[in-house]
């Protein structure tokens, strides 16, 4: 809950990333909608078969960007569907359709997208190469939430919100970038 400056609460936007591992993808996005999204949004992540680790060059690229590492764990969906979990109002998978993933379901009635991203723990090579891998997913999925914590307001009508979170993912530069920037 926050309690805004003219003293009325507000809930938090209760946002869950899905993934396979919860290592990578899912916990870059947790911690950027966290940190750009601070007041407005709280971001959960999980895996249906969770690594049990986030992927250290994860952390790295976040920590590179400034956004805060702490607290981030890889952990199973299974602690968002029990008894006192947090309702989530929004839930977005992150896990690549295109290599053959199987993204995870939810069930319930929040909002649901799909942000396909390729995932970086895959990236074969050199270490520069997979923090590379990293840094370019980091850029991908920050394009997206920046598009996500500027609506006005994300908690209209479901399926409303659901077309405006496919729109974010569909109109994201691939390489992470602003459109129209040189």
């Amino acid at each position: 809950m926050v309690t805004s400056t003219r003293g009325t609460t507000t809930r938090w936007i209760s946002v869950l990333i899905l993934c396979t591992g919860n290592s990578a993808r899912s916990i870059l996005a947790e911690a950027l909608i966290n940190h750009h999204g601070a007041g407005r949004f709280r971001a959960h992540s999980a895996g249906s078969k969770p690594a049990g680790r986030v992927n250290p060059l994860a952390l790295r690229a976040l920590a590179e960007r400034g956004i805060p590492v702490e607290g981030l764990r890889s952990k199973s969906w299974d602690e968002f569907g029990a008894p006192g979990a947090p309702v989530m109002d929004m839930v977005i998978t992150v896990c690549d359709n295109a290599a053959g993933e199987t993204c995870p379901l939810w069930p319930g009635t929040p909002a649901r997208a799909h942000w396909g991203l390729a995932d970086p723990a895959a990236v074969t090579g050199s270490e520069a190469q997979k923090l590379a891998a990293f840094r370019d997913t980091l850029r991908q999925v920050e394009a997206r939430v920046a598009r996500l914590v500027e609506m006005k307001d994300p908690l209209h009508e479901n399926r409303q919100l659901e077309s405006e979170l496919r729109r974010i993912h569909l109109e994201a530069p691939p390489d992470g970038g602003t459109r129209g920037q040189a």
